[in-house]
Formats: C-alpha cells, structure tokens, sequence
C-alpha cells in the first residue's frame, strides 16, 4: 500500500524483483560445472538454483527426502535417471521430482543447463540428545 503522502512504500514491504537471466546465464562459454546461480535473497520460502553439466558428465543418483523439486531445462538436452525408465530432458521441459524419488541427470552431447526450485530446507540447530549430555546438530 502506497504511503499518502509520499506515494512511496514502506521499507519493510516485499515487493517483486528481477534476479537473473537464466537463459543469458545458461549460454555463457565459460559456465563451468555445478551451481551457476542460487536464490540468496534474506527471508525467501524458495531455493533455487541454476545447475550447469558439461557434455557426457552426469550427476550421480540420488534421493532427495524432504522436498519436492521442480526442474526447468533451460538449455540443452540430457536424460533423467530415474528408478523406473529413464526420461529425455530438452529445453522448454519442466520435470517434477517428488520427494523420495531416487534421480540422477546426465547432460547430453551439447551440455546442459537446468533451473530448480524448491521449498527451503529448514536450517540446522543444536540440541541435546536422550541420555547424552553433549550436544550435535540436528535438521529441524
């Protein structure tokens, strides 16, 4: 809601913003392997991350348990390794991976670039634990 007097807003309220230019990102030369981009900004509910795999490399399969991620092929083409049939992955297409799905992703002959999203993990916290007087951290 704007403010009466000066039509400008209140600090504290959020309001939309432009992050990045996922396409621009996945196209440049030099994008190396891994996380070329995460969401950082302070009191999101989202992750996100822009995910390049060079040609023929792959991310090795695994499970991930808590959350649901949505992954967007932003450039390039690959495969998802799943535990049924593998699926072709091409620009344009949006894959869902449920929680507790076993995946893996290999890029194809061009490379790959992806966009996840996802609900934020919860942060790590110390507490003790039963019978044990020393302390550990502990997912909340």
């Amino acid at each position: 809601m704007a403010d009466a007097d000066t039509g400008s807003h209140p600090s504290n309220v959020p309001v939309p913003m432009p992050l990045c230019d996922v396409v621009g990102l996945a196209a440049e030369e030099d994008a190396g392997a891994g996380a070329v981009w995460r969401l950082t900004e302070p009191g999101r509910q989202l992750d996100a991350n822009l995910v390049h795999v060079p040609a023929g490399r792959h991310i090795e399969t695994h499970v991930e348990p808590d959350v649901d991620v949505l992954l967007l092929v932003v450039r390039g083409t690959g495969t998802l390794g799943t535990a049924q049939e593998p699926q072709p992955l091409r620009e344009g297409g949006l894959m869902w991976l449920p929680h507790g799905s076993s995946r893996s992703v290999t890029a194809g002959e061009d490379g790959m670039s992806y966009l996840t999203v996802h609900r934020r993990r919860p942060g790590m916290r110390i507490r003790g634990h039963a019978g044990d007087s020393s302390t550990g951290a502990a997912p909340r």
